[in-house]
């Protein structure tokens, strides 16, 4: 590189640490420590090349272990954390905390603007890198963070205030997000984080899920129905009429079916994919939210936010084979890849149940680490 170049290089990164120091100072003023602790650490991704010389960015300040930490600081992609984790949100406290999975306890957290709900976690590319759509509620923002480094990347405009409905399809191209406040469905396209498609589906849309082919996404809608969207056009396919204000989504492995919880009562629809009717509904307990399939199949766990409980549903004949107590307010759940645990955000306890599918008994209570009203959760790799 020529003295020109690089003068010209380091000037162009100091005019963008400078305007990157105006908003953090308009944030500290407008916003608070959240926001500010966001910018700090996009400061600092931004400065450091010019600070440490190229090719040695400068990982974020997360909180590990109750410390501050800074990890990850071997190269350009090094990772924060190795192995599988789940991201929980936190609505009130701003922030997501990452739960190892081999150590089932919270090993970092990092700070989001405002109000994270609904997440999602991309699979990893081709070179390695995966990134975490976190929908933020009471704005039309879904922000793009690195899962290599936890740094906010993007910020893509939706529509009205999105909230537990995220997805990601099979091959990572793109994200639906469920603008709960409105009528729609924001289609995101990940390579540009750009919104290529809006599709409408009526009221109160939530719950999202892909189908394993990345063919039909499922949305369930206010009132008492769940729409297919058809991926290769983004247009709605079928309606299907369901029970009392459905929440969650999930779909079998396979694909051939898709468990819909009624949050309005106490059932679980199941939907045939082949001709998208119902083939059976299953009387769990009262308020179901969240709803996970395990990798093989089997089961299927259902929070029931109502009666402090979670039911398992074996999928064989559709009946519900155990209830688990795991305490108050259980919201949102997801399996592990290896199906042998089961992650329950416990959104009035500040506190996270992982429940032991081999006997179904709740193995541990995570709280250390976990922020206040914790709402969905996403697990990756």
């Amino acid at each position: 590189m020529s003295d020109a170049t690089r003068i010209a290089t380091l000037e162009a990164g100091a005019a963008d640490a400078a305007s990157y120091l105006g908003e953090l100072a308009a944030t500290l003023a407008s916003h608070g420590s959240n926001l500010a602790a966001l910018r700090m650490a996009e400061l600092e991704q931004k400065v450091s090349p010019y600070l440490a010389g190229p090719g040695a960015p400068i990982a974020p300040t997360v909180t590990v272990g109750g410390d501050v930490s800074r990890a990850g600081t071997s190269g350009a992609g090094a990772r924060l954390l190795a192995g599988a984790v789940a991201y929980v949100t936190n609505t009130t406290s701003n922030t997501v905390s990452v739960i190892s999975l081999e150590t089932q306890s919270v090993v970092a957290t990092f700070p989001v603007i405002e109000e994270p709900r609904g997440i999602a976690v991309s699979p990893p590319t081709a070179i390695g890198a995966a990134y975490i759509y976190i929908a933020r509620y009471g704005t039309h923002k879904v922000d793009v963070f690195s899962a290599t480094t936890f740094l906010r990347v993007g910020e893509v405009d939706v529509g009205t205030t999105p909230l537990n409905g995220v997805a990601v399809t099979p091959d990572g191209a793109h994200v639906y997000v469920a603008n709960y406040g409105g009528t729609t469905v924001s289609v995101i396209q990940t390579s540009d984080n750009t919104v290529s498609a809006t599709v409408t589906v009526g009221t109160w849309p939530s719950g999202v899920a892909v189908t394993p082919d990345g063919a039909h996404v499922y949305v369930a809608i206010g009132g008492t129905s769940v729409k297919v969207i058809q991926t290769s056009d983004n247009t709605v396919s079928a309606t299907v009429t369901v029970g009392t204000s459905p929440w969650g989504v999930a779909v079998t492995p396979d694909g051939a079916h898709v468990y819909v919880t009624n949050a309005g009562g106490t059932t679980v629809s199941v939907i045939q994919t082949s001709d998208n009717t119902v083939s059976a509904t299953v009387t769990v307990g009262a308020g179901p939210c969240g709803v996970a399939v395990t990798p093989d199949g089997a089961h299927v766990y259902v929070a029931n936010y109502n009666t402090d409980s979670v039911s398992v549903i074996q999928t064989s004949d559709n009946t519900v084979s155990a209830t688990v107590t795991v305490g108050t307010g259980p919201h949102e759940l997801a399996v592990s890849p290896d199906g042998a645990h089961v992650y329950v955000v416990m959104t009035t306890a500040d506190s996270v149940k992982v429940i032991q599918t081999s006997d179904n008994t709740v193995y541990k209570t995570i709280t250390f680490g976990i922020g206040d009203v914790p709402f969905c959760l996403a697990i990756g790799s």
